[in-house]
């Protein structure tokens, strides 16, 4: 894989994450997914189409989420970022693995750590 490729597909991570929050759910699914391939969140529904419905109510219940991008590395065909989402009160830490084929995202995982308000970390979590 060429390195413009492996860049191309880390901006395309990036984008489709500051879309979502964005609330512009439906477009970064347009630009970006492969809606024949497939998610691994555990409290989802099998299929992309169920992770865009989820992330649309989502998106109705928390309008005014924020991320911030702290990390982006990449392997090959993978690209992984690390973030720091806002959900109102909420903070946490998130990891996004993505897959990528031909510039579309095939197979996407997620995992978070909610954050304390108080971290006892001098270092912080980020």
């Amino acid at each position: 894989m060429a390195n413009s490729d492996i860049q191309m597909d880390k901006d395309r991570a990036v984008n489709f994450l500051q879309l979502v929050i964005a609330g512009n759910i439906d477009e970064a699914y347009e630009k970006y997914v492969d809606m024949g391939g497939k998610h691994h969140n555990a409290f989802f529904p099998a299929g992309f189409s169920n992770l865009q419905t989820a992330m649309k109510e989502d998106q109705a219940q928390s309008p005014h989420k924020q991320i911030t991008i702290v990390n982006v590395l990449s392997d090959g065909d993978r690209v992984a970022i690390h973030s720091h989402l806002r959900r109102g009160s909420d903070d946490m830490a998130v990891v996004h693995l993505f897959r990528f084929k031909d510039g579309r995202i095939v197979e996407l995982w997620d995992c978070g750590q909610m954050l304390p308000q108080e971290i006892p970390n001098r270092d912080g979590a980020f």
